[in-house]
């Protein structure tokens, strides 16, 4: 178990959540950290990172596809 996946099961446990419903999946990982890695390297300031997820993890609460966000970061910074 990684860390992340201890401190998902904790955050979940602590909290009365599904941790498999709060977890990454296989995929998001890489394209979260893809996504925060355009953030910073885009404006040059390290904190849009963490604050580009949390409103990436916002809106997938409301049932927006992660492909979908990523597209929109992507073509935010393409100019598309």
């Amino acid at each position: 178990m990684t860390w992340l996946d201890d401190l998902t099961s904790r955050i979940a446990a602590a909290h009365g959540l599904d941790a498999t419903s709060i977890g990454l999946v296989d995929g998001d990982a890489e394209t979260l950290l893809d996504l925060a890695g355009i953030a910073a390297h885009t404006t040059g300031e390290r904190t849009n990172a963490p604050l580009l997820c949390h409103v990436l993890g916002r809106a997938r609460a409301l049932g927006v596809p992660l492909e979908d966000l990523a597209r929109t970061v992507r073509g935010a910074v393409e100019g598309t």
